[in-house]
Formats: structure tokens, C-alpha cells, sequence
């Protein structure tokens, strides 16, 4: 069984929802398919707690009733049967009504989680009912009999195992199984959601779980590409990556996928494909296990990054220093990107500046701290063994004339890493395409 997740995008109409329904079918195997909240929607679903929690329950109600025309106006374009229509028009007022039932009383981060997870049940509930209309057989498996997280917010895996092939066990001879992405139950047992890329994570996690052939990423873009189309010129989109690869372009700049959803399926030996709904023949990107060697595959970006240097003579030939260094980052729960250290000097980069005021405050009781803002990362990913000779060296051949504050290399055999002005940003990325994929000097 094939695991197959479409986003908000791909179900953000009536006419999008039977697309998706017709890719769905286009072979004829049976699936589990992850789908996300029509487009808008959880947006719509945010405003509606923020509302709340500020205590405007008209401001929350107008909202509400903005959404509710919104999908009655969608029933009649999705289903030509009367009974189907009035099956989903009947859910969608029990849905409604249910969202007016708070209160701005006493309106807590509980309600706001079970607010956030409608629209995920509704999207579900009508696609499931359009392709029982088809005459296809299909079941909806509810996410929250068996996706849960643990104490530290971590997938519960053997929980979701056991659930997940329970919930199949019970409606045996489907040809297709929709279930909800995003949201799950916590330890508590209350509505919660996975937060860190949302569907894609939960599709991911399901196919460990129940061991899939395949997991497929269906998007409206075409995989990853070997540089960003948006800046770059003459770039292709990458149809073959390592999972370490994936993750280093995803954590980088590739918006197409969050950083640690692939991790279940990488743990799981569980390829990935990504897919594009525009254009559902194209093969898209596959993710696996497998390492091409002596390749470079491709380059992405990061901005809106902080350079912090603390240069002290205690550091020399002492031990426990970083220690301390890297305490104050913890305390202020801020990750580092990069790291360059000297004998007397540690260079770190971080994305996160809420807290950057105290946590240079702190830095200095251990040396003289320099900050330097408006930075980008640019990642060089690829066949990066140390014994692959040039590799590097074509990388930096590419930014010659290119101003760079800190080189990451080594930590990863997949990537090496650079981080220069954002001003630079498009220079930069334009000469290592040339340099790197299209031959050029």
C-alpha cells in the first residue's frame, strides 16, 4: 500500500478535490491518502481563536459565518446526488455550530487546538463522501484514534503502529483509506497537532507505521530543484536525493519540505517521492537511502540570518569553554546553524533572534562578542566525502569574488556550507549554478 498526501492547495475547491480524487484512482491500488485543510481555511480557523482569546466572540461569529457560506456554497459543485448534498450539508452545520459554541470566556489552548482541527475533519469528510459517490470503496480512518504524541510532543510510535493497522482491520477491503494530516491526540489524550511540517510528517509517520511501499508528497511545485527557479536562471528540478540530502536542502531554503518530516521514513527505509499536482506525469523528485556518488545535486538558501563571533584568550588550551558558550543558547532555547571555531574565537550563526539581545548579554561575561545581521546560508549539497578530491574546491572557485564570513565543512558528508551577505544572496547562487550545473566559468 502507497501512502499519498495533498495539501491545502489540492483541495482548496470542488474542482481541485475531483483532481485530486482522479489522481487518487488513476491505477487502481489501494492507498492510505493524507489530506490537509482546504486552502484558507486554517487561516480562517486561526483568526477564529484569535477572536476568542481576545475575548470578541462577534468578531469570532462573523468569521465563522464567512466560512460556513463559504462551504455551502461548495456542496452543490462537489456532489450530484440530493442525498450526498444534504449528508454534507447537515455535517458541516454540526461543524459550525460547533465552532459558535465557544465562549470568550475562560478560552484556553486546549480549545484553540481542537478550533485548528476542523478543518482537516471537514476536508476529509467531504472528499471521503464524493468517492463514495464515485461507487469507489472508501473508508475515512479518524487521525485521532491513532495518531498521539508522547510526553516530549514526540509521534508515539507504537501507538500510532497499532492504532493505524487496527484502524485498517476494521474496514477490511477498501480500495481507498482518507484519513486527516496535522492533527493528533497528546499525551493527555487532547486535541493537538504535530506542528513540524504538519501532513507531510503524518504521512510520513503512517508509512512507517504500517511499513508502505511508498510515501508521495503531492504539491503544486515540481520536486526540489538544483538551485531556486525564483532567483536562478536556467535551473531543473532534482530527481533523485539521498534522504540526508533532502534534509539538508529542506532545512536550507527548499520550502517544498519541512526538515524533519522525512525522518520516520528514513528510520523506516521507506522511499519518498515528491509530486506535482500541476503536472501529475512528471516524475518528481524520489528520496531514499541511496547515495549517487561523486555528485553535487544541489545548492539552496537561507536568509535572515545572525553571525555572533566571541573571541577570548581563555579559550586557548582550556577545556569547558564552548560548554558555557553553548549553555547560554540553550537557556534562551535558540538552535545554531553553523559553527566556526579558532584557537581563541567561535563563530555561530543562529535564525532566531527573539532573545539575541540577552543572549549577547550573557556571551560577554566570556569574551568580546560581535554580531553581524542580514547574513544567508547558502548550502552546497551533494557527494561531499572528504575523499572526493575538488569538490570544495569548485564551490569556492564559485564564489571567488564573493565576500564569505564563515565555511562549514565536514559535519555532514552531503553538504558544505557558506554564509555571505544577503545582499549577495542572488550573485552567489547564480555563479554556482553556472559553475556547478551548467559548465560555465
Amino acid at each position: 500500500m502507497k501512502v499519498l498526501k495533498f495539501g491545502g492547495t489540492s483541495v482548496g475547491s470542488p474542482q481541485r478535490m475531483k483532481d485530486v480524487c482522479s489522481l487518487i484512482l488513476q491505477d487502481g491500488q489501494q492507498k492510505l491518502v493524507v489530506l490537509s485543510a482546504m486552502s484558507g481555511t486554517t487561516n480562517s480557523l486561526v483568526e477564529i481563536a484569535q477572536y476568542l482569546k481576545g475575548g470578541n466572540k462577534p468578531g469570532a461569529d462573523d468569521v465563522i459565518n464567512r466560512l460556513r457560506a463559504k462551504y455551502f456554497a461548495h456542496v452543490p459543485e462537489l456532489y450530484a446526488k440530493e442525498s450526498n448534498r444534504k449528508v454534507i450539508l447537515d455535517f458541516l452545520e454540526e461543524k459550525f455550530t460547533y465552532l459558535q459554541s465557544f465562549s470568550k470566556e475562560g478560552f484556553t489552548e486546549k480549545q484553540e487546538k481542537a478550533i485548528l482541527a476542523q478543518g482537516e475533519l471537514i476536508s476529509t469528510r467531504m472528499v471521503t463522501c464524493y468517492l463514495q459517490e464515485l461507487g469507489i470503496k472508501a473508508a475515512l480512518l479518524p487521525a485521532l484514534d491513532f495518531m498521539k504524541t508522547d510526553a516530549d510532543g514526540e509521534p508515539d510510535m507504537n501507538f500510532i503502529r497499532e492504532g493505524a493497522a487496527k484502524a485498517l482491520d476494521a474496514a477490511p477491503g477498501m480500495q481507498i483509506y482518507i484519513t486527516q494530516g496535522f492533527i493528533c491526540r497528546n499525551a493527555e489524550g487532547d486535541i493537538d497537532n504535530l506542528q513540524r511540517g504538519g501532513s507531510d510528517y503524518t504521512a510520513s509517520i503512517l508509512g512507517a507505521a504500517i511499513k508502505a511501499d511508498e510515501i508521495q508528497i503531492w504539491t503544486d511545485i515540481d520536486g526540489m530543484h538544483n538551485n531556486d527557479p525564483r532567483i536562478v536562471d536556467k535551473t531543473s528540478p532534482v530527481r533523485h536525493l539521498h534522504f540526508e540530502e533532502a534534509a539538508e536542502l529542506a532545512y536550507f531554503g527548499a520550502k517544498i519540505l519541512h526538515p524533519t518530516c522525512i525522518q520516520p521514513a528514513k528510520a523506516a527505509n521507506i522511499p519518498v517521492r515528491l509530486l506535482n499536482t500541476m503536472q501529475p506525469d512528471a516524475p518528481g523528485t524520489l528520496i531514499d537511502n541511496r547515495s549517487e556518488l561523486n555528485r553535487i545535486t544541489a545548492v539552496a538558501a537561507k536568509e535572515n540570518i545572525t553571525a555572533i563571533k566571541i573571541k577570548s584568550s581563555r579559550m586557548l588550551l582550556a577545556h569547558g569553554f564552548l560548554k558555557k558558550v553553548f549553555e547560554v543558547f540553550e537557556t534562551y532555547r535558540t538552535s545554531i546553524d553553523m559553527i566556526c571555531t579558532s584557537e581563541v574565537g567561535v563563530s555561530m550563526s543562529i535564525d532566531n533572534t527573539r532573545n539575541l539581545d540577552e543572549i549577547v548579554r550573557e556571551l560577554k561575561k566570556y569574551g568580546t562578542v560581535t554580531v553581524d545581521s542580514g547574513m544567508c546560508i547558502i548550502c552546497v549539497v551533494g557527494d561531499m566525502d572528504w575523499e572526493n578530491l575538488g569538490f570544495e574546491s569548485r564551490a569556492l572557485d564559485a564564489l571567488a569574488d564573493i565576500p564569505v564570513r564563515m565555511i562549514s565543512y565536514g559535519g555532514s558528508n552531503y553538504n558544505i556550507s557558506f554564509l555571505i551577505r544577503e545582499d549577495d544572496k542572488k550573485k552567489a547562487l547564480q555563479r554556482l549554478s553556472d559553475v556547478l550545473f551548467n559548465g560555465r566559468n
